[in-house]
């Protein structure tokens, strides 16, 4: 956590925030490029406000980030959630983007990577996210990385996915995570989700089955001085997951067309988003949107045993 007047220069707190952070109240953080860049609108503002009630129904407070005028903030209004859902002039910012943002009074929405950061600024210990980026496929001549999976692995946070975005290489993205020591935890699963399916053919090496014992072993991490985070997979519920051979045709086609187009780094993954959303005719999107829902809820009651 930064010093106090670093703190007062840089990061602005809701209320709400502020006060669950000084009574002990849990708090879950939340990322903001699902709502700049991975939704339209009103479905962007539309979840993201659905997300912040699931997770106060389950008495827990919510704390959207994201950066605004340069300010890095932890906790938005309405009118700051419907300013990151409908502004076209925000910058989908990672760790290198994040400083830039800040010094020069820019707006910036919060990568998992971004909010893992500004989360570990205030001292909140839990984000949930849609899924996580990730080794994108063909990484091994491109070495395309996600930042995501360096900030998982160098901070004490647990993060709450429905495992990397299936455009990426699953298999590999396993592999860095274990080369980097981060627990992956299946949540009521015995295999790595992939995002629009429950399956992914990739087994986790543990599933846990109730949110006191997903605390307890996150806790105990820590308690033993195992510096670092710990990714918590937990799938998309049966009725909502997406045809696995139709997600599959979509993956291939998007990626051959951001091949053949150039697409690459950070304008990647909306691209793949969307070209999958056209190809599915739409169902991507509300399968991505009860997906986020779901971890809300999972989220908060990690949270609320932490």
């Amino acid at each position: 956590m930064l010093n106090v007047e670093t703190l007062k220069k840089y990061v602005v707190i809701s209320d709400e925030v502020q006060e669950a952070l000084d009574s002990g109240k849990p708090v879950v953080a939340l990322e903001s490029t699902i709502i700049s860049h991975g939704m339209p609108y009103p479905q962007n503002l539309e979840t993201a406000k659905s997300v912040e009630r699931i997770i106060r129904e389950q008495g827990v407070v919510p704390a959207t980030t994201a950066i605004i005028n340069g300010k890095i903030r932890v906790g938005l209004n309405d009118e700051e959630l419907e300013f990151m859902a409908t502004s076209n002039d925000i910058i989908k910012a990672s760790r290198r983007d994040y400083p830039h943002i800040v010094a020069n009074g820019l707006n910036g929405a919060t990568t998992v990577a971004t909010s893992i950061i500004t989360a570990s600024l205030v001292g909140i210990k839990i984000l949930v996210t849609g899924g996580i980026g990730g080794v994108h496929r063909g990484a091994e001549t491109t070495f395309d990385i996600s930042r995501d999976l360096q900030e998982i692995a160098n901070t004490d946070i647990a993060v709450v996915c429905a495992g990397a975005k299936s455009i990426l290489d699953i298999g590999l993205t396993l592999e860095y995570l274990e080369t980097l020591g981060v627990p992956v935890l299946g949540y009521k699963t015995p295999e790595m989700p992939a995002f629009f399916t429950r399956e992914s053919g990739f087994k986790l090496d543990y599933e846990i089955d109730s949110y006191e014992e997903m605390a307890n072993s996150i806790r105990t991490k820590w308690e033993l001085g195992l510096r670092g985070g710990v990714l918590v997979a937990n799938p998309i519920l049966p009725e909502d997951e997406l045809n696995k051979a139709e997600i599959d045709k979509a993956i291939a086609e998007a990626l051959k067309s951001a091949e053949e187009n150039g697409i690459k780094g950070k304008e990647a993954t909306p691209y793949l988003l969307d070209k999958v959303l056209e190809a599915t005719e739409g169902k991507s999107l509300a399968a991505n949107i009860k997906l986020v829902e779901n971890n809300a809820l999972v989220g908060a009651n990690i949270a609320k045993n932490m």
